[in-house]
């Protein structure tokens, strides 16, 4: 059995880690460790040479473990979190009728709270990285950034900038209006210069909902901010009609055109694309939220990420706050690959393993953002990893880590997960704060949130749909 304990791994001081196994990005490397300080790599390499090079510290030994980068959850939506459930079953654009409603319907204390249990659960998953594409709660911005910051995940936190007029950028512009949220923009962009786990960014929920001015000056100010701004792009076919008929184009050619295309931009689900707009994505060095899980759980098509990759086209994987396991996003990401295209074609590999290993980690921190800053087990980047208990029935009697990381890992497996260099989860469980307290809190606001959010669903739950069958 494993003899890993907390208090081994819970120092402010540097560390001298020496697992049994280094995720790097040429593969599974044995005999390697890696230090640790001020919240980064200090070294990776041999452990006989880090151990030469660093006599001042006492390796700390980890039998049995796999030292690897966390995940990064290219898209969610973190003051969703009280209504994750009520999707289920439901047809697409879901957010006309359950999120914007559940989320109109939130206070400060709710939202902070939405937002903190959300966190939570990605870290249970692995997930060391969660992008926020924003939230319509009608809260300041930094609400939702001390729930994460409180919560120890590091958060590229998007500010709504939503400005066309009875919510089509067909209507006639509002000056006042967009100058308003260009302001606030601009200032949110500045707001955490120098948060160590706080990076800001734009969002626009859809399109349509901003007026083309707004849409071509963000692009202008995230790129010069080196941040990015998310948009859900192609992702229903209702969106795409609507936007052939406003503009003859479909969305992401929309985009293209008012030059909103670029390195900055983070094209959220991108699930109905044709060749034409695979060309624009891959020349405009666009970026793409592959969602999966979404995909499954709401109708909508599955986006053609094994052609991505093999075009370059830069893609992460996000949640879309459906669950957070960062394993079963990476199994979800290349099953639903594998259903989608390769079993047509006779593609019996869909990208392999290390695909989707690889954009779950330093692909979607490239995504969003953050190549320069995580996503990777490399000298220089900050010390956002998970220790994998490879002990398991599972995991044990291994040939492909890659390949068993996707198909058979899940957060059980995790030991612990850091988070700038902090260890901020131990089998499961906070290490700074009150994590059941936290849930109990969330349950008896989500109740009172739901009860008085205007939600209407098309689908009754499971239970009473079970009951009317019974009945007929």
């Amino acid at each position: 059995m494993n003899q890993l304990t907390r208090d081994l791994l819970d120092s402010p001081g540097p560390l001298l880690l020496v697992p049994d196994a280094v995720l790097l990005p040429q593969g599974p490397v044995h005999g390697h460790a890696i230090v640790v300080a001020d919240g980064s790599f200090r070294a990776v390499g041999p452990a006989e040479e880090l151990a030469r090079t660093h006599p001042q510290l006492d390796a700390v030994r980890l039998p049995g473990h796999l030292l690897m980068p966390g995940f990064v959850d290219a898209h969610h939506h973190l003051t969703q979190s009280f209504g994750s459930a009520l999707a289920f079953g439901e047809p697409s654009e879901i957010f006309r009728r359950v999120w914007v409603p559940l989320e109109g319907a939130l206070d400060e204390e709710s939202a902070y709270v939405a937002a903190k249990l959300a966190a939570w659960e990605a870290l249970r998953g692995g997930f060391t990285t969660v992008t926020d594409a924003g939230t319509r709660a009608d809260v300041d911005i930094d609400v939702i950034a001390s729930a994460a910051r409180d919560a120890g995940i590091r958060c590229v936190l998007g500010l709504v900038c939503n400005d066309a007029v009875g919510g089509t950028a067909a209507a006639a512009e509002d000056t006042t209006r967009t100058t308003a949220v260009l302001e606030s923009a601009a200032q949110h962009l500045a707001r955490y210069g120098g948060d160590p786990l706080l990076h800001p960014s734009l969002a626009v929920s859809i399109p349509e909902a901003a007026t083309p001015t707004t849409l071509h000056r963000t692009a202008r100010l995230a790129a010069e901010a080196g941040a990015i701004v998310q948009i859900h792009v192609n992702e229903h076919l209702a969106g795409v009609e609507r936007s052939l008929v406003q503009h003859g184009l479909r969305p992401l050619e929309y985009l293209h055109r008012i030059g909103a295309l670029g390195p900055q931009l983070l094209a959220a689900h991108a699930t109905l694309l044709t060749p034409r707009e695979l060309t624009l994505l891959a020349d405009t060095g666009t970026a793409v939220s592959y969602n999966p899980v979404a995909s499954a759980w709401k109708g909508n098509a599955v986006a053609p990420a094994t052609a991505m990759a093999e075009r370059g086209i830069r893609f992460g994987l996000g949640t879309d706050g459906t669950r957070g396991d960062g394993f079963r996003l990476a199994d979800a990401a290349e099953f639903a690959q594998r259903i989608a295209y390769g079993l047509a074609t006779g593609d019996s590999s869909c990208g392999a393993g290390w695909t989707w290993l690889e954009h779950a980690t330093a692909g979607g921190a490239d995504a969003v953002g953050l190549g320069t800053r995580t996503g990777t087990v490399a000298e220089g980047l900050a010390a956002d990893f998970l220790l994998v208990d490879l002990t398991n029935p599972e995991l044990a009697l291994s040939w492909d880590v890659p390949w068993e990381l996707v198909r058979r890992g899940n957060r059980d497996q995790i030991t612990a997960v850091f988070v700038a260099g902090q260890l901020r989860l131990w089998h499961g469980r906070p290490t700074g704060w009150d994590g059941p307290a936290l849930v109990r809190q969330a349950a008896e606001l989500a109740r009172a949130t739901v009860a008085r959010a205007p939600i209407t669903r098309v689908h009754p739950t499971s239970t009473a749909a079970r009951q009317r069958s019974t009945a007929l």
